[in-house]
């Protein structure tokens, strides 16, 4: 006899990366399996599609959902076996397990973070397991939220697949969370592209993309949701990052096999180390791009390496993670 499928109620507002929202991808890819049984709904926006689940005043209950407070959710939503939410709403449930993917650790480092951190360790408290996409995160998480290991696990997010770059010719560079050093590089990136007869894609927030629209930069600047297209024409990509997000964008430059260089931040050597060049000391940025653009031997070590550490991060690879921390989680809370 079979096993009845496990019934898991999915937030599609969230997002488990920076270049998209992603939970979409999740979702798909977790219908694929025949041992899931998915219910869609959406906490911070009105229902999108057909199969998304009308949450009953949804807009009442969502200002308290971000203070971890309100109506529970599993009263919404129905019968399920685990819930995964993602975004800036974290509903307390009755008796329904909770996972909350902690993609984004800026809300955590900033003055203000006392907001997020109360509405984590409430969450915690009655007995929510966060989610985040490596062990780097976990360890900070853990500081600031004086959490235990248990109750912190950690799960890749997903990135979808994106078409293989041939002959690109464009330097992309991609920003989130550390604009400063960007401007430290930017006269010395536009000094390389027009050494090497190329032009410069700069792949930023909808803020940040903004000021450099007006600030005379002499680069193509475009907003995140149009990285994808970026890469398409890419032969190097530059990932500037704080650290505190999954390296998304990098992860899909390597699926596309574009050489890739990024900071040496905790969660980049983690994650990107062997298959991206890193960047210990910043002085030296420009020397590795040069020998990226153009040392051949060690741009196909870096495109064979790229296809194999992306395919760890295909929606199907990470649905997979998920599905075995469903169970997991349930049959705890069962036991």
């Amino acid at each position: 006899m079979s096993q009845p499928r496990l019934r898991v109620g999915l937030d599609l507002d969230g997002t488990l990366e920076s270049m998209r929202n992603s939970m979409t991808d999740l979702a798909a890819a977790l219908s694929e399996r025949d041992d899931l049984e998915l219910r869609l709904f959406r906490t911070d926006s009105r229902r999108q599609g057909p199969t998304d689940l009308r949450l009953r005043g949804r807009w009442f209950w969502a200002p308290w959902w971000r203070r971890s407070r309100g109506r529970a959710l599993d009263t919404l939503v129905g019968p399920v076996d685990v819930i995964h939410v993602a975004g800036r709403a974290i509903p307390p449930t009755h008796a329904t397990p909770l996972l909350v993917t902690v993609d984004d650790l800026r809300p955590l480092r900033e003055e203000n973070a006392r907001q997020r951190v109360r509405q984590l360790q409430r969450a915690v408290r009655r007995g929510a397991v966060l989610v985040v996409s490596s062990r780097a995160a976990r360890h900070e998480v853990m500081a600031v939220m004086g959490l235990e290991r248990p109750e912190i696990v950690v799960v890749r997010p997903p990135v979808a697949r994106v078409a293989v770059t041939h002959e690109g010719t464009v330097l992309v560079v991609s920003v989130t969370g550390l604009s400063e050093r960007f401007d430290d590089l930017a006269r010395d990136l536009v000094d390389f592209v027009t050494r090497h007869r190329t032009t410069m894609t700069v792949v930023a927030s909808s803020s940040l993309a903004q000021r450099l629209r007006t600030s005379g930069l002499r680069a193509h600047v475009v907003e995140r949701r149009q990285g994808e297209e970026a890469l398409a024409s890419a032969r190097c990509v530059v990932h500037i990052s704080d650290g505190a997000r999954f390296p998304s964008f990098a992860v899909a430059a390597l699926a596309a096999g574009v050489p890739t260089m990024a900071r040496a931040t905790d969660i980049n050597r983690e994650l990107l180390a062997g298959a991206a060049a890193l960047v210990v000391d910043e002085n030296e940025t420009m020397d590795i791009l040069e020998d990226l653009w153009t040392n051949e031997p060690r741009r196909a070590i870096l495109r064979a390496a790229g296809f194999a550490r992306a395919a760890d991060f295909s929606p199907w690879n990470v649905a997979s993670a998920y599905a075995a921390l469903y169970a997991d989680v349930a049959r705890r809370r069962s036991a």
